[in-house]
């Protein structure tokens, strides 16, 4: 690590503390050439597999992608901010624990799915509408009948 203040290398770590939940160190740190003290923080850079869309092609996995997609869904529906982070975050945990390199799309609008089931219903029948290509009113229906059960 170097120094901010005078860009030496040598540093020892003064102090360590989990922050941010668990998912972050805070290290305070001290230079040993210019006897300053500085903090730094840590957090892991997690990977999210790539993904296989339906035509066979491969991309990056874009997390602004889902996040539209989950707020397209529930938009003016009674759902708070905080609720849809949490989805995003159980899927983004979901695709990280298969230990894939790459996902196809479809698990991925899976998971989607069945975080709008617990969120909100409409919701849920808005996001199916699109993903599943309804063609006619029967199998809206179809999808309502299941939810029902």
């Amino acid at each position: 690590m170097h120094c901010p203040f005078c860009s030496a290398t040598d540093t020892k770590v003064i102090d360590s503390r989990l922050v941010s939940d668990g998912h972050q160190v805070r290290r305070r740190r001290q230079c040993l050439a210019c006897s300053e003290r500085f903090t730094t923080f840590e957090s892991a850079e997690l990977v999210m597999p790539k993904v296989i869309k339906s035509n066979g092609n491969r991309e990056p996995f874009d997390e602004d992608k889902l996040s539209g997609g989950l707020y397209r869904s529930l938009e003016k529906r009674p759902v708070s901010a905080d609720l849809v982070e949490l989805a995003l975050n159980t899927i983004k945990s979901q695709l990280r624990a298969t230990g894939e390199r790459e996902v196809p799309s479809d698990m991925i609008g899976n998971l989607v799915m069945d975080q709008l089931k617990e969120l909100d219903k409409v919701a849920y029948i808005r996001f199916a509408s699109v993903y599943r290509s309804f063609e006619d009113i029967k199998e809206f229906g179809e999808e309502i009948a299941k939810l029902e059960k």
